[in-house]
């Protein structure tokens, strides 16, 4: 029987699009759009969350 491994779970911040190019304005010498690259904080660029931690319980 085969093995079913779960589905990533996807940064509920970003939807999985985890990196995105924002124009700055304005165009350089070779007239290229002046780009930055930004990557989400919460997954970190990543696109998937981890499962959260179990709390432990007791004394």
């Amino acid at each position: 029987m085969p093995e079913h491994t779960p589905p990533a779970r996807r940064c509920p911040a970003c939807d999985g699009f985890s990196a995105v190019a924002i124009t700055i304005g304005g165009r350089d010498r070779r007239d290229h759009l002046r780009t930055i690259a930004v990557r989400c904080p919460a997954c970190r660029g990543t696109g998937i969350t981890t499962c959260p931690v179990l709390a432990q319980a007791g004394r």
